[in-house]
């Protein structure tokens, strides 16, 4: 593995099971086995490697969107879409603590970590499909596709990141993730038209 792939890799452990601010770049090279200015020459900074962690994670679970396109319904894409972002952050429990702990971290120059490619293009596929669902008159006229994105996705996340607080504190949010998917599904279908 190289050096590069070894400090994302310890980084990612580190900050999730450390948090970010407990993370020194010293440990971080300490544990992938290279040097402090490796890490600089790779990512230029702590927060520059953050960000390289999201990007790849992103990229990954970004690398399935292809497989909704042959879902008729915008509705039913929506919902396979949460799956498969549901499935994707269950198979990296890493990447999901940082996603939901860290992700909103505000960087240095004021741009926030989260929003990579693979997040943009998130978006841009969930505006799409509630823009396909306004123009087929499946969305309430009253509603912005927009709002009902953000509404839908803070949603979500909010409730994975309680999830992620029960298992490490004990916040009071024992639900499965079975109920994030009846949670949406609801939601959805009080915004829609055609759901109820």
């Amino acid at each position: 593995m190289s050096s590069h792939d070894r400090i994302l890799s310890s980084a990612k452990h580190l900050f999730a099971t450390r948090g970010y601010e407990n993370t020194s770049t010293v440990a971080i090279a300490r544990a992938a086995a290279t040097s402090e200015s490796q890490l600089i020459k790779h990512f230029g900074s702590k927060e520059g490697l953050l960000e390289a962690i999201f990007d790849v994670g992103w990229e990954r679970m970004s690398s399935a969107f292809p497989a909704l396109q042959p879902i008729a319904s915008p509705a039913e894409r929506l919902e396979a879409l949460l799956e498969m972002m549901l499935s994707g952050l269950e198979r990296d429990p890493e990447l999901k603590q940082l996603m939901l702990l860290e992700g909103r971290r505000i960087r240095k120059e004021g741009h926030m970590v989260l929003l990579t490619g693979g997040y943009l293009r998130l978006v841009q596929m969930a505006d799409a499909m509630l823009a396909e669902m306004k123009s087929k008159g499946e969305l309430r006229e009253d509603v912005d596709p927009q709002a009902v994105r953000s509404a839908l996705m803070g949603m979500q996340e909010s409730m994975m990141r309680d999830q992620v607080l029960a298992e490490r504190i004990g916040f009071p949010a024992t639900f499965k993730t079975d109920a994030l998917r009846k949670i949406f599904h609801i939601t959805l279908a009080a915004f829609s038209k055609k759901l109820r």
